[in-house]
């Protein structure tokens, strides 16, 4: 709790973004040990400059962790800070993770835990009938192949695959560029009450943002890193569409887009994307769903001779479920079985054990000694 009451403050500051707070993480071990460091100390984290660190002295003064995070609660009852272990652990490995990850609607923890695999399809807001046909057929094969569908409620492209997702009896998740609260746009107000019921809706921003020109693009960032592949069905060239595909390609995701005719418009940004290395979606679905089949739904941390070493700093807890665990794989319950914890410390040990390069999450909730 303490450490979610920092990442909260530290979001408050003006000029501290998300990079330079996984900066301050890292360099600190803990945002809390950040928030008391010496302003000498802060100035020698990359990216602190002189005007950085001013506004920091002021605010810091003025801010009170533990008070915030009571008050904020009481606006925004449901969010994630990358020290919840229920942070999708996916953006956890993007450069720019949010550092509050708003929420509403129905969470499936096996999204969050990179334990079932999501796609992301983004496109045009004015997409043809060939964008619209195809949209529809892919995210239907997706959704009933168990595949979560993610994208960001615009009208379009996102529109139509939020709505084939859910008819094809599946889940997607919709990323917003305002409050979780707020709809945007308006005409999307049975949409968003529909992902409500059997979906979820994310946002960075806290409720009663009202949509920005700015906040979109942004919002991108978190379509891209959510998920392994991003599928871009129709795109003109200056399209923000495009803008997640590059995301996707920084944060090492696939992407895939729908080929189009030379003279179309609004294919013309997918036709760049294939040029540019893309993978083409083509007519034999099955092939499609085999490639997004086969990529891993989470990364195995492969650590390093130093981080090999246990740290002198580890805690008992942390000890005590990293002597359970050996080199060949073993299911949840049984290190849960083996601790003698409950399965909220076990859960949470593990995910410190895995970010300090310890120990490996295999596919089905096993786990190994790096």
């Amino acid at each position: 709790m303490e450490e979610r009451a920092y990442w909260l403050a530290w979001s408050q500051i003006s000029g501290i973004g998300p990079v330079l707070l996984l900066r301050l993480q890292q360099h600190f071990g803990t945002l809390a040990g950040a928030w008391k460091a010496h302003p000498k100390e802060l100035g020698s984290v990359e990216g602190f400059g002189l005007q950085t660190l001013e506004k920091v002295i002021k605010q810091r003064s003025r801010l009170h962790p533990e008070q915030l995070l009571i008050k904020h609660q009481q606006e925004n009852p449901h969010f994630w800070t990358p020290a919840d272990v229920d942070y999708p652990r996916l953006l956890l490995e993007t450069p720019s993770p949010p550092p509050i990850l708003y929420y509403r609607g129905e969470v499936d923890l096996s999204e969050n835990l990179a334990q079932k695999p999501l796609v992301s399809i983004v496109g045009t807001r004015k997409p043809t009938e060939y964008g619209i046909r195809w949209t529809r057929q892919i995210t239907t094969a997706l959704a009933k192949n168990n595949f979560t569908i993610v994208s960001g409620m615009a009208e379009g492209i996102d529109t139509e695959c939020h709505l084939a997702a859910m008819k094809a009896g599946g889940r997607t998740i919709a990323v917003l560029g305002t409050g979780v609260d707020v709809i945007y746009p308006h005409k999307n107000r049975d949409l968003y009450k529909q992902i409500l019921t059997s979906g979820l809706v994310l946002s960075e921003y806290s409720a009663k943002t009202p949509p920005d020109r700015t906040h979109f693009p942004r919002r991108n960032r978190i379509i891209a890193g959510l998920t392994r592949a991003v599928l871009v069905m129709e795109a003109p060239i200056k399209s923000g569409a495009l803008i997640t595909a590059k995301y996707a390609n920084e944060f090492g995701r696939d992407v895939y887009a729908l080929p189009g005719r030379l003279d179309d418009q609004p294919s013309q940004g997918c036709l760049k994307l294939l040029y540019q290395g893309a993978t083409p979606i083509l007519r034999e679905l099955d092939e499609l769903l085999k490639m997004l089949g086969a990529i891993p739904q989470l990364d195995l941390i492969e650590a390093s001779p130093a981080a090999q070493q246990l740290p002198l700093s580890i805690s008992p807890e942390l000890q005590q479920v990293m002597d359970a665990i050996s080199s060949e794989s073993l299911p949840f319950d049984f290190i849960i079985q083996q601790t003698g914890m409950n399965a909220g410390s076990v859960s949470s040990a593990l995910l410190q054990l895995e970010l300090m390069g310890l120990i490996s999450q295999l596919p089905g909730m096993r786990y190994q000694r790096c």
